[in-house]
């Protein structure tokens, strides 16, 4: 099944997300392609495929983690996709939300559903696309500060832009579902 469902997200990721054009990305860096993943992700389908892909891809990563983080906003809906699966299939894991700035009223909280989660809990870090790794380097340091131990990153898309030797220099194991070449070039 999970293979079924790798090609049919790779097809929705093509179909919704994919654009060949100049784009200036998030890093300032001009790019001749543009993805975002949020346009075949927030797709019914989309949600369920991106939870079974990504949560087949975490199992290559060690300590075995309790928890799936994602960045605000791509990797929100990642997260509460793989933790939806992760429960149907008997082994739940749950979801945290980690936001680029702790709010400024009500709890002032950087992470949202991590309250229950003890620390050195083993986390994943889930990101729709990696281009230089910078939001995902942020990430695990903000997962880092509240005591979580970091698992490593599981990728939808891998720009194939230097993020993974960004990432791997940090320490962390990157696992990706897609990269560059997956796409009409």
């Amino acid at each position: 099944m999970a293979s079924n469902d790798r090609a049919r997200l790779l097809a929705l990721l093509v179909d919704r997300s994919y654009a060949k054009r100049d784009v200036v990305l998030a890093s300032g860096r001009r790019s001749d392609f543009f993805i975002d993943c949020k346009q075949a992700v927030l797709t019914a389908e989309g949600h369920a495929l991106v939870g079974s892909v990504m949560l087949d891809a975490l199992g290559a990563l060690t300590p075995a983690p309790v928890a799936v983080a994602g960045v605000e906003l791509g990797g929100c809906p990642l997260a509460s996709a793989v933790a939806l699966v992760s429960f149907q299939q008997g082994r739940p894991l749950d979801a945290i939300y980690v936001r680029k700035e702790a709010k400024e009223h009500g709890s002032a909280r950087q992470l949202e559903g991590n309250t229950r989660l003890p620390p050195g809990s083993a986390v994943v870090i889930l990101e729709d696309v990696v281009t230089t790794g910078g939001s995902t380097l942020k990430c695990a340091e903000k997962l880092r500060a509240a005591g979580y131990a970091i698992s490593g990153v599981v990728a939808l898309v891998d720009r194939s832009e230097g993020g993974r030797d960004a990432i791997e220099a940090a320490g962390l194991a990157l696992v990706t579902c897609f990269t560059r070449n997956d796409f009409p070039h």
